[in-house]
């Protein structure tokens, strides 16, 4: 997902480069959602691994 995030991004640059506002808000407004998407997930996946780490095995 932080793949698409990045990608997102290089075509709001590239789009902004050339002059293409339009583009570039739009894949900037996308590339900030997939990151923060991203952000959610990741930080969930921590939490869930420092939870199972800290049970004891029966």
């Amino acid at each position: 997902m932080l793949y698409y995030a990045l990608l997102f991004l290089v075509i709001a640059l590239i789009a902004a480069v050339f002059g293409f506002g339009g583009i570039a808000n739009a894949a900037a407004g996308i590339a900030k959602i997939l990151f923060f998407v991203f952000l959610v997930l990741f930080l969930l996946a921590f939490v869930g691994n420092l939870v199972t780490a800290a049970m004891p095995l029966v």
